[in-house]
């Protein structure tokens, strides 16, 4: 709910690959603001408490990096918006 973050335009966002920081902005930063998003993604779908809406990526994508870097089985990629919460996740291969 809103009142759980009261300045959505103004968070820190970051991603790191096992232990390294791979991307780091802020949510001022995006090409479309949260609200513009939210409004578009709610005449789409019915929103619910906990839902998780990916809306991009930051600057730092691997593959645009001069020596590209790719997720491998066993990195553990974890994504953090600040006052908002964490989300690990553990790469796995065939």
């Amino acid at each position: 709910p809103k009142e759980f973050v009261p300045e959505p335009l103004n968070l820190r966002q970051t991603l790191t690959l096992s232990g390294t920081v791979m991307q780091d902005s802020n949510t001022g930063n995006m090409t479309h603001d949260i609200y513009d998003m939210l409004s578009y993604v709610s005449h789409i779908a019915t929103m619910q408490p906990g839902d998780i809406y990916a809306m991009g990526s930051p600057s730092g994508v691997g593959t645009a990096r001069e020596t590209p870097i790719y997720m491998t089985a066993g990195d553990i990629a974890v994504c953090e918006i600040e006052g908002i919460g964490t989300l690990t996740n553990p790469v796995v291969g065939p």
